[in-house]
């Protein structure tokens, strides 16, 4: 049976990893001012921040609609006997529950809504594709999935508060908090939204560092089989911070690091200095 794993751009994955686990994905929309671009195939991160920079204006993200969805899943059955499609958290965007009603417009089509986001999602992605190829039937890869959403951990550390702020998600007191006493926030991902975590305090190198070591020991149940360092971009030391967290992980016992850049709907909403370690911690 031919099964297609499917997601939004939001998943965070490099073309190489979507290639390698055979992924398709439907791009977001991304609204600079008057202009439209698809998240991942007309601009990258780069793109935003300098948009931001230029105008002092956040970017627009737009859910995807319910005929693209269906076209977009036609289109897959072309090729494929079913589809199976996480997608990004419900709790955070309209676009899952769009998912949801294209779903029973076509048929052979399942949707499981990941409750998270970025490369959380990309881990059950690869899940997913990992059970396909055993040769596991689509309701059993589903209900396999479905088991494993409230196990992801999907965390970040976030150096520069500039775009949560313009975005509504940080107050101006918090802002300038931040500003003032180099506040670093943590944000985890739980039941597929966004809350608080720990406040860290120093130079990015450290204040990374310290939130990788309370991650593993908070989330010490990890499946050692994936984990993604995932970040939107970063200022300093970012060859450095990348070897010295890969080799924490190597010697906590996890088996493929995988690293990748956020794309442009999450840059859109965290900017850049953003940093995550993200696995599923179920073992």
């Amino acid at each position: 049976m031919r099964i297609a794993i499917s997601s939004e751009s939001a998943l965070d994955l490099t073309k190489e990893q979507i290639e390698q686990y055979k992924i398709s994905v439907i791009p977001f929309t991304v609204i600079l001012g008057s202009e439209s671009y698809q998240d991942g195939v007309d601009i990258d991160c780069n793109g935003v921040y300098k948009y931001v920079k230029d105008t002092k204006q956040l970017p627009r993200t737009s859910a995807i609609n319910q005929f693209q969805y269906e076209e977009y899943f036609r289109n897959l059955l072309k090729e494929n006997d079913v589809v199976i499609h996480i997608g990004f958290s419900g709790g955070l965007s309209s676009s899952f529950h769009i998912c949801e009603l294209a779903a029973q417009e076509v048929k052979n089509v399942y949707t499981v809504d990941s409750q998270s986001l970025s490369s959380g999602t990309g881990l059950l992605l690869i899940y997913a594709r990992e059970l396909a190829d055993e040769g596991k039937q689509p309701e059993e890869i589903v209900q396999l999935v479905k088991n494993r959403v409230k196990a992801v951990q999907a965390s970040f550390v976030i150096q520069n508060v500039e775009y949560l702020y313009k975005g509504g998600r940080c107050s101006k007191i918090a802002f300038l908090g931040a500003n003032l006493f180099h506040i670093c926030p943590q944000i985890i991902v739980k039941d597929g939204k966004m809350e608080p975590g720990k406040k860290y305090r120093g130079k990015q190198f450290n204040v990374i560092n310290q939130y990788v070591d309370d991650t593993l020991e908070q989330f010490n149940h990890p499946d050692l089989k994936h984990v993604f360092i995932t970040d939107s971009g970063l200022s300093n030391d970012e060859e450095l911070i990348h070897k010295t967290v890969k080799e924490k992980l190597e010697k906590r016992g996890f088996k493929n690091i995988h690293f990748s850049k956020a794309g442009c709907t999450i840059a859109s909403h965290c900017g850049p200095d953003c940093f995550g370690i993200l696995y599923i911690n179920d073992k």
